[in-house]
């Protein structure tokens, strides 16, 4: 059970645990049904963030008051926060935590772009880190997910509302298709479910566990055989921590029953995959560093290539690939501003370990929240609106290539000018740091730029990078010797242990041996290789390629087709389109290559493959080049039977009609490329039409949300007059009392059953004058009286009698309003006939009795 007696008494050096709950259109159902469920002395705090309506008073705090027996108030800015309450925002408001005390902000943001739960959720994080928790229900768009982001990567709890329990469930099925979600369930469970989680909190993962060498040695070989990556060499202090948020989610007091649980649970070993892969990144993050690459480092790289140049770069562990996209809107920019002559490209590679992250930065597609991090020029130039959020412009997606790559023990990509590896050497530990800087040195080119964290730095190597002045976390490679260079490199290993080596102690042998065998390896056993994309550009080359390869005269072109040398490029064209039409290796052995006379010189073998459909290379074709010196007997002269110097004619006919007509279709895809420019262009007109309708559906949408909530806190209003007015009536009519309601001009309000005895009342007579109905009374000085009553605020009383006989008291008071204000009379009619002729029997016997005694 949780230890309420602790909590209530945290201090500010003990953050009290905050439950911030954010609702929209239709939220007010679940935040009932949630408080309802909460027990008074839970001793957490509950903030209520709702899209509000800023021209209409809330009644929240009055409504949820009736739900729970803690006190519910509105939030004043300084408020200190306190155990067991529960607060509501204020409309028009922003919410922030500093210290334990509420503060609010003044709305700045036009209506349909403000996201007022993303906003003290992100402050809530801030806050409490691992002792926040965020529940996310009802309502339209897709404010509440970068808040629930924060919160999870800060360590706290984040839940959303089962989305086929919700009215609007656009809120929580964002978060959760965003991944931020830790546990989704019905509001009305969500509290036994934070119950069980806080009741964890202070046993933490225990001590010993850190000596418990061989259980983490299990779990890691459970994420090794099941994902592939090895978190050995993670920082233990980080994976720990991973660790002990899942095991207080599935409630394992000790490592070797969480460890237990994961082996019966594959998809545990899954979602603690997921967390220890801590995912953070979003656009333009470290604002300095971005400025100075844009307006600095870019503009330079591009001055030292005065005729253009075609760029590579690689972004290491892109996540969703915000990293990415920035890069490549940054380039896009320095371009836009210097307007180079020469062309300038580049090609960005843009890896992670998560496949789900890589896939889903493959869409492009981007939640309504990024237009936080984004000006709104840069949002409106390289965006499209799209459902529930914003689609990167093609052009700039095309400049990326996203894939699954472990920067760790997969081999890097090379010749790079750029490298932005930002935020991931702080969670690994020292020795494998150590390995990954001389990585990133082999990687880039001279001069070429490497890209950190803010927390990141080379660490020793000061003879491989330099630091750029002014740029923050922005280094230059150096050139350095390659033996040096080489001395660096670790041997890999894919497992968690291996058997330790005993190196030969020969002082002649520089580095590591393992490594230079393979790099001898490499250089005289492995063929030379290049990846192809669809389209035949080339990605990545291995080896020498040069006897077969030469870059085309003109503008630089990176297509295999036109960098194939003369006498291979029919074959290996027809080589390439197999592959791709065929499983399996294809492969033309016998190729003869000519020497600069004509002569056949080598033998080549070319192979082709098309890489898996499953793999991080789809979509790609490995084509392999092996030649060998041909044999003396085969090397002969050019034939001088007339017959085959004829067919050699026609074939070398063919061969130039086949590329003229590939010419021809080189020509059609230049004028395609040009028309689809200008559909671009057309189509950019549209998009910016199509976003000022976006930004007016945008603000209905919030106009919508608002109306909603207010129309839901009238309704409960009604709901309760309706109440209140069927118990007022059947009071009434229980007394069996004629009443009549009339208003200040003596129009009739209300009136109770009864009165139709005596006037002719019907349900349409409200608000009709009273001197209007047809009446039994013999009596015409009411209207006269009741004025009378107004005046001097006495009531009347009177005895009328009827016409057909009764009689009835009748009184008239003044109404009074709940604010003691005089706004109509009651008039009451009393049935006295029965006594009235009691009183007249009466009066008959005493005559009786009189007149005997005369």
């Amino acid at each position: 059970m949780i230890r309420t007696s602790a909590i209530a008494q945290s201090t500010a050096d003990t953050p009290l645990p905050i439950v911030g709950i954010g609702a929209s259109a239709g939220g007010l159902d679940p935040i009932c049904e949630f408080l309802v469920s909460v027990a008074p002395d839970s001793g957490l705090a509950y903030v209520v963030v709702q899209h509000l309506d800023p021209l209409h008073k809330c009644l929240l705090p009055e409504l949820l008051q009736r739900m729970t027996s803690m006190k519910v108030a509105e939030i004043e800015d300084g408020m200190m926060v306190l155990a067991d309450h529960v607060y509501v925002i204020p409309p028009n408001q922003d919410l922030d935590l500093v210290q334990r005390r509420f503060c609010l902000r003044a709305v700045t943001a036009r209506r349909g772009q403000h996201r007022p739960i993303d906003a003290f959720f992100k402050a809530l994080a801030e806050h409490n880190r691992d002792t926040a928790v965020g529940v996310l229900l009802s309502g339209m768009g897709a404010d509440g997910t970068a808040g629930l982001k924060a919160i999870r990567e800060g360590g706290g709890l984040t839940l959303a509302q089962q989305p086929s329990t919700a009215r609007f469930d656009a809120m929580p099925s964002s978060a959760i298709h965003a991944r931020v979600v830790d546990l989704i369930e019905q509001p009305a469970q969500m509290a036994a479910r934070i119950r069980d989680w806080w009741s964890t909190q202070e046993s933490g993962l225990p001590e010993h566990a850190v000596a418990q060498r061989e259980g983490l040695q299990q779990l890691f070989h459970l994420l090794l055989k099941q994902t592939g990556a090895n978190f050995s060499d993670y920082k233990l202090s980080t994976v720990l921590r991973r660790i002990d948020r899942r095991m207080k989610l599935r409630q394992c007091g000790e490592l070797a029953a969480y460890v237990a649980f994961m082996r019966d649970n594959p998809a545990e070993v899954e979602l603690l995959f997921k967390e220890l892969l801590i995912g953070v990144t979003n656009f333009f993050r470290d604002a300095r560093l971005w400025e100075y690459l844009m307006q600095t480092a870019l503009p330079q790289l591009m001055a030292e290539h005065p005729d253009g140049a075609a760029f590579k770069a690689w972004v290491a562990a892109c996540s969703t690939g915000e990293e990415a996209y920035t890069l490549a809107i940054a380039f896009n920019e320095v371009l836009e501003r210097l307007r180079p002559e020469a062309r300038y490209t580049l090609q960005i590679f843009a890896t992670d370990l998560d496949d789900d992250a890589v896939d889903q930065a493959r869409q492009g597609l981007f939640g309504a929240d990024i237009a936080s991090d984004l000006p709104a020029d840069l949002l409106q130039r390289y965006f499209m609106p799209a459902e529930k959020g914003y689609r990167v412009r093609k052009d700039v997606r095309n400049m990326i290539i996203f894939a699954r790559q472990n920067v760790i023990s997969d081999p890097p990509f090379t010749k790079l000018d750029i490298l932005s590896c930002r935020n991931l050497l702080i969670y690994f530990t020292a020795k494998l740091q150590e390995q990954l800087i001389p990585l990133f040195h082999y990687a880039l080119k001279t001069g070429g730029l490497l890209m950190l964290g803010s927390a990141d730095t080379p660490g020793h190597f000061n003879e491989l990078f330099t630091p750029m002045p002014g740029a923050g976390r922005i280094y230059r490679r150096l050139d350095a010797s390659i033996h040096r260079v080489a001395n660096y490199f670790p041997t890999r290993v894919s497992g968690l242990s291996a058997p330790i080596v005993s190196e030969p102690s020969n002082s002649s042998m520089n580095g590591n041996l393992q490594t230079l065998v393979e790099q001898q390896l490499l250089k005289k056993h492995v063929p030379a290789a290049v990846l192809l994309n669809a389209h035949g550009d080339i990605l990545y080359i291995h080896g020498r390629t040069g006897a077969y390869l030469e870059p085309a005269a003109g503008k630089a072109n990176w297509n295999i087709h036109a960098m194939a040398r003369e006498s291979l490029r029919h074959e290996m064209a027809e080589l390439l389109k197999r592959a791709t039409q065929e499983h399996g290796m294809i492969s033309a052995s016998g190729l003869l290559q000519r020497d600069e006379s004509g002569k056949p010189a080598r033998a080549l073998d070319l192979t082709a493959e098309a890489m898996p459909d499953n793999g991080p290379l789809h979509g790609t074709v490995m084509l392999t080049f092996a030649s060998q010196p041909l044999p003396p007997e085969r090397r002969r002269t050019r034939s001088s039977n007339p017959y085959v110097l004829e067919l050699e004619q026609q074939l070398a006919q063919a061969r130039l009609e086949i590329q003229a007509v590939r010419d021809e279709m080189q020509a059609s895809r230049e004028e395609l490329k040009s028309a689809n420019e200008e559909l671009q262009s057309t189509n950019e007109e549209l998009q910016s039409t199509n976003e000022e309708l976006t930004t007016s559906k945008e603000e209905m949408q919030s106009l919508n949300e608002e109306l909603y909530t207010v129309n839901a806190e009238l309704q409960s209003k009604v709901d309760d007059l309706s109440l209140v007015n069927g118990d007022m009536k059947n009071l009434l009519n229980s007394t069996d009392v004629a009443t009549i309601f009339l208003d200040s001009e003596l129009r009739i309000r209300r009136f109770t059953d009864q009165t139709t005895q005596i006037y002719k009342l019907i349900p349409s007579d409200v608000n009709r004058p009273l001197s209007d109905i047809v009446n039994d009374l013999l009596y015409h000085d009411l209207e006269q009286d009741a004025q009378n009553v107004l005046r001097t605020l006495a009531f009347c009383e009177r005895q009328i009698e009827t016409r057909g006989g009764g009689w009835y008291t009748m009184r008239i008071r003044p109404y009074r309003t709940v604010d003691n204000v005089i706004d109509g009379v009651v008039v009451t009619f009393i049935n006295i006939t029965e006594l009235k002729q009691m009183e007249a029997r009466l009066r008959a016997l005493l005559n009786e009795k009189e007149t005997g005694r005369a």
